[in-house]
């Protein structure tokens, strides 16, 4: 790992540090919109990179590794407020909070949950806890199925109980953490996946990986499905070239490509840069397979789910420690 990488991850971990007490202490209150939260930790967070994103390309030096998630209850993963949106946080919500920063591409992508109700928090101190296991598990040569296998066995040593009810933690077994490329949030070229449930995977993580450490429970049934207006998108990496007929898309993606690349974006992003009535030639770009749609991710209604995630960079030699830099 040379110093570059390194300097560069310091620097987005300790924006996104910032960004996060900032969130926790000022943004993230009952009342409160999820539009002003999550604007206002994207502002942050092109505040502080010294890139608000408006001039072409200006996003891709650094600002917004990905679009910041607000998952409510039941819902896990990848829900962001479309314009309009006026759903309101309420004292009962348990919110999962994820967002990404970039320093040329190196992204550190770190997620935390919120509940005002003391009643959930042996849900938020399962994921927690499971999350710090993966992390204290990770290592070179060490296999992807003992991890999954050692995060499953902390969280579902937990329960919640809810109006008189007990209800098992679960790993919801159809998420997991993921390794990250320069400007490729999951993978990069040999992209693997860190489970968060035992099973049969024998990959090992290798000397100089990034990872994604991050791990989600759930009261429901531990498995999430497409569910809700889509939010994210994202340029598929290295796509065939494909004839588009439509000129709307074809504008589109020539924007996307000089200001977001293959990082993810979402639809308030495109309405920032003055895009209006993208919808059809968006549609078209993901029918086509140049650009995929990410909907949110929900276990079943009723149910709530908790994320907790930092970033590892498995490092040069054995002995040195896991890297979570400024993300605690």
């Amino acid at each position: 790992m040379n110093n570059d990488f390194l300097t560069e991850y310091r620097q987005a971990a300790e924006i996104h540090r910032q960004v996060r007490q900032y969130a926790q202490k000022e943004l993230i209150k009952p009342g409160a919109t999820l539009t002003d939260i999550a604007e206002g930790i994207e502002d942050g967070v092109r505040h502080l990179t010294g890139h608000m994103g408006l001039e072409e390309g200006d996003s891709l030096v650094a600002g917004m590794g990905f679009p910041t998630g607000l998952n409510i209850n039941h819902c896990a993963a990848h829900y962001s407020p479309n314009a309009g949106n006026k759903v309101v946080l309420q004292h009962g919500d348990v919110m999962k909070v994820d967002f990404g920063v970039h320093i040329n591409g190196r992204i550190v992508d770190s997620a935390f949950t919120v509940a005002f109700d003391p009643v959930f928090d042996p849900l938020l101190t399962a994921v927690k806890e499971a999350t710090n296991t993966g992390i204290k598990e990770a290592g070179i040569d060490v296999r992807m199925s003992d991890i999954g296998a050692a995060i499953q066995e902390t969280m579902e040593s937990y329960e919640l109980e809810l109006n008189g009810t007990s209800y098992p933690i679960k790993a919801i077994r159809n998420l997991n953490g993921h390794t990250i490329g320069q400007y490729e949030i999951h993978g990069g070229v040999n992209g693997k996946s860190v489970p968060i449930v035992k099973g049969g995977d024998q990959t090992k993580m290798e000397e100089g990986e990034t990872y994604a450490i991050e791990t989600f429970g759930s009261t429901g049934k531990g498995y999430v499905r497409d569910d809700m207006e889509t939010s994210h998108y994202a340029k598929v990496p290295n796509a065939p070239s494909v004839p588009l007929r439509l000129s709307s898309a074809k504008n589109l993606y020539s924007l996307i490509n000089k200001n977001f690349g293959t990082l993810p974006f979402c639809r308030r992003y495109l309405d920032r840069l003055g895009q209006e009535k993208y919808l059809l030639g968006l549609n078209n770009l993901v029918s086509s397979g140049l650009v995929d749609a990410y909907p949110p991710l929900c276990d079943v209604k009723g149910s709530y789910t908790a994320q907790f995630e930092h970033v590892s960079l498995i490092p040069a030699t054995v002995a040195a420690t896991i890297s979570i830099f400024s993300c605690h």
